[in-house]
């Protein structure tokens, strides 16, 4: 399997009950899966309490479960969104200060039952703490080797690089990962859109950053627009309702014959063999769905198939 792959774990726990989530997890690892990925605030919004952490203890059960699958996958976890008031989201979300990044790495690894993480985002920007205070402790986690390398969520182009110069001018890793909301399709500015972070989504401007700094690596939310491609029952939000998408929906069909698949494993092949390349991160509720993204990073889309998904965007 491509290792572009990343699982979404975000409903573990939550709406994916135990036994189902382990069948997913179970049949990523023997796939050749390897990163999952979570975060601290995962899910509160669909969690009595009001408050998260449901997905990342699941992940710590079914590791304690299975000794010998901890070396070979790899965990990204974020910080940032959990809110500190049940029901008060996004006006109490607990930022980035020093203090919340140090208990939020704290309260992750002790629900995942682990002693670091391959990767630690900063999963929205916080206007209240200062950027360098924010750098500097994430850097801090790097240094004790807590965790392995840093990112950064629904982040603005210019945030992201000051924040790498922050980190530069210090010695510090800085961030090398970018996760936004990524897919073939593109949006229009809407009053409701689907993605509710401001930068939340990925740019023209983020994707000409990317191509001059091959050491950022992107990491694609949402990638198949919850079932949107595939499922009548789904249709398309407003911010799609263009005709660009006709021209885009109609390279898929054309290319998905040829193939003989269908849009979403097209829109994976895509999205893995571009310039730059993304790791799309697939939430899946059933094996018979991740089965289907397995095959989508698998697919692999000549040249001038590209071309054609290309001229259409």
């Amino acid at each position: 399997m491509n290792p572009q792959l990343a699982l979404g774990a975000m409903l573990f726990g939550t709406v994916q009950d135990e036994r189902r989530s382990f069948e997913i997890l179970d049949r990523f690892v023997d796939a050749g899966g390897v990163w999952i990925d979570t975060a601290n605030c995962y899910a509160f919004w669909s969690d009595p309490t009001g408050f998260g952490g449901q997905s990342e203890t699941l992940l710590g059960r079914w590791l304690a479960r299975r000794p010998s699958v901890r070396d070979r996958v790899r965990i990204s976890t974020k910080v940032g969104c959990e809110p500190t008031e049940a029901g008060r989201f996004p006006e109490t979300a607990e930022g980035l200060s020093a203090e919340v990044i140090k208990r939020g790495i704290e309260g992750s690894l002790r629900r995942l039952g682990t002693d670091h993480v391959e990767l630690y985002w900063a999963h929205k920007p916080d206007p209240a703490t200062p950027l360098d205070e924010t750098v500097a402790a994430f850097d801090e986690l790097v240094a004790a080797g807590t965790v392995g390398r840093l990112g950064c969520s629904n982040y603005p182009v210019w945030q992201l690089e000051r924040a790498r110069q922050l980190a530069r001018a210090h010695g510090g890793a800085g961030f090398t990962a970018v996760q936004q909301q990524h897919t073939y399709l593109h949006p229009r500015r809407v009053a409701e859109p689907l993605v509710r972070h401001r930068f939340g989504v990925v740019s023209d401007e983020v994707l000409h950053y990317l191509e001059h700094h091959p050491d950022i690596a992107l990491w694609a939310y949402t990638p198949l627009l919850n079932g949107r491609y595939t499922r009548p029952d789904r249709p398309l939000p407003a911010e799609y309702d263009h005709p660009g998408t006709a021209r885009r929906l109609a390279a898929l069909d054309e290319i998905a014959a040829e193939t003989g698949t269908n849009r979403n494993r097209v829109v994976l092949a895509w999205l893995t063999g571009g310039t730059p390349a993304a790791t799309p991160i697939v939430g899946v509720s059933t094996v018979e769905q991740l089965d289907e993204a397995v095959a989508g990073v698998s697919l692999e889309l000549s040249t001038k198939q590209r071309e054609r998904l290309d001229r259409a965007v």
